[in-house]
Parts: structure tokens; C-alpha cells; sequence
């Protein structure tokens, strides 16, 4: 590449810079919705930032991916990876969590049917109430999504990444794993899959799907939270 090429690329990543500047407010924004108040949004923003700068300077049109897509996924992937680089969560909190899967997989295994929060509660040998909480502080403890179910953390790859043979190799395991994962959200009680449908494919937040099922925030954060955790013992053979 001549210093002419070379100048016109670099114009060209700074106009996707600034067109797209708003989209790493937006995402942030939405994430925060999710995440304790010990995360500001300005070292998301700034790590989202550093995500657009990447996209920008790697993006190939060639691959068939618009470029908003394509950088809204080095965006989220990077303040994912802020986030996740803090050690701010309690060790408790992911104890609970993994004591909490376990538990619906022996209830839901012995009983043949959906897991309720007393069956949840009395197999973990603590109140309501302390379950609750426990739904609590895992919601609020770590970014729970449907990608930390163990989907790829990028849904792009240049071919150059990888060898045709992984490549496809890899196609056939996500495409078995969504599969999967379809069919455990499909089997999901039917206010937990209404919970993830509007917070996931609707977007909204909790506040806004409290206000459809005429319930609290807290509450939309605690049957978020056991669906996901409902999710991870259904899965539990994939990882």
C-alpha cells in the first residue's frame, strides 16, 4: 500500500468512527441496565471506543457483514471484556450461582418437572427470602447472557483466522449448540421465557417488563436470573 492508499484508508476509518461514535453510547447504555453501580459507563464508553477504533481498522466489506454490525460486536465484546477483567465479584456470588444450577438439575432430574423457587429453596437449604437474594446478587454480580451460555464470542471470523477444516468443524457445533439452546429456551416455564423474549429480542429493560407483568424490577431480576440459571443446568452436557 502506497502513502496515497494508506491516506485514504485512514480517512476512510475516521469518517466509520465518527458516524458510528453514538452507536457505543447506545450499547453501553443498554448494558448498564444490567450491571451493578460499581461499573461506570465512561470505562465502558472508553473501552467501546477502543472496540470501534478495532472494527474500523479491520473491517472487510468483502465478508458480507454491514459494518454497524460488525462493529457493534467488537463494541460489546470490548466492554465485555472491561467488565469482566474486574475482579469485583465476590467468590460467593459464583459459588451460589453454580449451587444454584446444580440444585434445579437434581430437582428437575428427581421430580420430572420444572423447578419452583420453594423446591429451589429447600434443596439449597435456605428461605425464600435468601434464595431471592442469592437470584439477586448473581443477576447483579456478573453480565449474564445468553452468549455466557458458551456461544463463540465473536459470530464473525475473517477466514484468515482459521482453517477451512475448523472452520467447519466449528459451524456444525454452534449450529448444534443454538439448536439446543432453542430447545431448552422452548421448555423454559412460561414467564421466564417471556422475561428472556422481551429483555433479549424486545430489548427492553427490567423496569419496562415489570410494568407488562405488573410485577417489580427487583422481581423481573430474579426470574431473569433463575431462567438463566434454569438454561445452564439444561446445558450443562455442553460444557
Amino acid at each position: 500500500m502506497n502513502k496515497a492508499q494508506a491516506y485514504v484508508r485512514h480517512q476512510d476509518q475516521n469518517t466509520l468512527v465518527e458516524r458510528y461514535a453514538p452507536l457505543v453510547k447506545r450499547i453501553g447504555l443498554h448494558l448498564m441496565a444490567r450491571l451493578p453501580s460499581s461499573v461506570q459507563l465512561d470505562d465502558l464508553l472508553q473501552s467501546g471506543m477502543i472496540g470501534l477504533l478495532e472494527a474500523a481498522r479491520n473491517y472487510d466489506g468483502s465478508k458480507g457483514a454491514s459494518f454497524e454490525t460488525y462493529a457493534g460486536i467488537r463494541i460489546r465484546g470490548a466492554m465485555i471484556d472491561e467488565i469482566r477483567s474486574g475482579d469485583w465479584v465476590p467468590r460467593s456470588v459464583h459459588r451460589n450461582s453454580r449451587r444454584i444450577s446444580d440444585a434445579i438439575v437434581t430437582i428437575e432430574q428427581r421430580s420430572g418437572r420444572d423447578a419452583r423457587d420453594n423446591d429451589i429453596a429447600t434443596e439449597l437449604g435456605v428461605s425464600l427470602d435468601e434464595y431471592h437474594s442469592m437470584l439477586n446478587d448473581a443477576a447483579c454480580g456478573r453480565l449474564v447472557g445468553i452468549e455466557d451460555l458458551g456461544v463463540s464470542e465473536d459470530v464473525i471470523h475473517s477466514v484468515e483466522e482459521h482453517e477451512s477444516a475448523n472452520i467447519a468443524f466449528s459451524s456444525v457445533v454452534d449450529d448444534k449448540f443454538q439448536a439446543a439452546l432453542a430447545e431448552g429456551i422452548r421448555h423454559l416455564p412460561e414467564r421466564e421465557a417471556l422475561v428472556l423474549s422481551l429483555y433479549y429480542e424486545e430489548e427492553l429493560n427490567l423496569k419496562e417488563i415489570g410494568q407488562i407483568l405488573n410485577v417489580s424490577e427487583s422481581r423481573v431480576s430474579q426470574i431473569h436470573s433463575q431462567a438463566m440459571h434454569r438454561l445452564r443446568a439444561k446445558m450443562k452436557d455442553w460444557y
